[in-house]
């Protein structure tokens, strides 16, 4: 049989919906014509003749030479979730934070400056203003939801901002045109942070982005089995930040963990819908509580910035912040729980819950957390496919014993 993959279909995938690009996408065919894609679990590869080898490594011809570099099953997912996303390339990593640390370390070098919102995950966070300042990138944060604090804390050296949209983990909202169109005035990059979104509620590249990152351990996955992350966004500018770095440095994503993720794109689109429908029934609920004393959910009338979740986001995601008052509550409401999980991962076919403070945002000092809202009371929680009314008595149930 011929050594020459398959590619399969031969139709445009322009052409297809989002839920074909989810089944379909990127799909490459050995030449044994198996259904399900190939799992190429191989560090490197054979070459029939030495004139072989030098022509990939002149980069003459097109194939794989090393796993490290690329890997043909990583390839497929790496192409489904481009079309997934609106964009013209797809660069992994190993986890989530390997790409946003990755999405950063390629626009910046020593004099330049990032502006960020204080909102944002603990180890985003620390990247940002910890790590990347001791190379010389100067940082500041900001109030993610005041336009005005975009436009003062932007410079004439400033060439990235980078946002969560819902941020973690009170699900704040940030307007991405708005603040895209204030970094385009300096020629700043926009990377944003779309986890809690997902590329089915919302397209941060119609919205102005230039980068687009995802913890694919979350929703892609969406089943607590793998690490990985994703880096998106226009061919040219990803080849000339991130092709040396993600080559030369490694953080390179797992076949296997490829391998699991495009089966979860798969489904991805019917998960989050059903996550996000159950999501914003339970927020209703909880809303409506008298043992919780606020509860964030960004399609919900009272949060905050629901006309900017409204406008750029088609649901309001999967997640839901809870106040109960206060960390002993949030504790005792947690340890009531008999069918929620208490962890610190979200985006799971099971639904889990986590004490932001003590966790995820841990590492923030108290001032910090309470400039960005975040009290010992708040709980997140990260709605699954189990049955509605079954999560709502669990919830209900653990909220009557405070």
């Amino acid at each position: 049989m011929s050594k020459t993959p398959r590619k399969d279909p031969k139709e445009n995938p322009a052409l297809w919906s989002a839920a074909t690009k989810q089944v379909r996408g990127g799909i490459s065919r050995s030449a044994f014509g198996e259904t399900a894609e190939a799992l190429y679990l191989t560090q490197g590869f054979v070459y029939d003749t030495a004139e072989e080898a030098d022509a990939l490594f002149a980069g003459e011809t097109q194939g794989f030479v090393y796993s490290r570099y690329a890997n043909p099953t990583v390839r497929m997912f790496e192409e489904r979730l481009a079309l997934i996303e609106g964009a013209e390339l797809c660069k992994t990593t190993a986890s989530g934070m390997a790409a946003v640390a990755t999405s950063l370390i390629g626009l910046l070098q020593a004099g330049d400056h990032i502006v960020a919102p204080r909102a944002m995950f603990g180890s985003c966070r620390w990247v940002i203003t910890q790590y990347l300042p001791r190379f010389g990138v100067e940082a500041t944060t900001v109030d993610g939801t005041d336009l005005d604090a975009w436009k003062a804390a932007i410079r004439p050296n400033t060439k990235a901002v980078f946002l969560e949209t819902p941020a973690n983990p009170l699900l704040e909202i940030i307007d991405i045109a708005a603040v895209a169109q204030i970094a385009r005035a300096v020629g700043a990059k926009v990377v944003v942070d779309n986890v809690f979104a997902t590329p089915i509620f919302q397209k941060p590249f119609t919205l102005g982005a230039d980068v687009v990152v995802y913890s694919a351990t979350k929703h892609i996955d969406g089943g607590g089995r793998v690490l990985g992350g994703a880096i998106l966004g226009e061919a040219q500018l990803l080849e000339d930040s991130y092709k040396d770095f993600l080559r030369h440095t490694g953080p390179a994503l797992s076949p296997f963990n490829a391998w699991v993720m495009l089966k979860g794109l798969e489904t991805l689109e019917l998960r989050v819908r059903r996550q996000a429908e159950t999501a914003a029934l339970l927020a209703d609920r909880l809303a409506d509580h008298k043992q919780t004393a606020r509860v964030l959910y960004p399609h919900r009338k009272d949060h905050p910035q629901y006309e900017i979740a409204k406008r750029q986001m088609s649901t309001g995601s999967t997640l839901i912040a809870i106040d109960v008052g206060t960390r002993e509550r949030a504790f005792a409401f947690l340890n009531a729980l008999e069918l929620v999980d208490i962890s610190n991962n979200l985006g799971d076919a099971k639904s889990l819950i986590t004490h932001p403070s003590t966790t995820t945002h841990r590492a923030f000092t108290e001032e910090d957390r309470l400039a960005i809202g975040l009290t010992d009371g708040f709980v997140r929680l990260s709605v699954g496919l189990e049955g509605p009314e079954d999560l709502w008595r669990d919830l209900e149930r653990a909220l009557n014993g405070l």
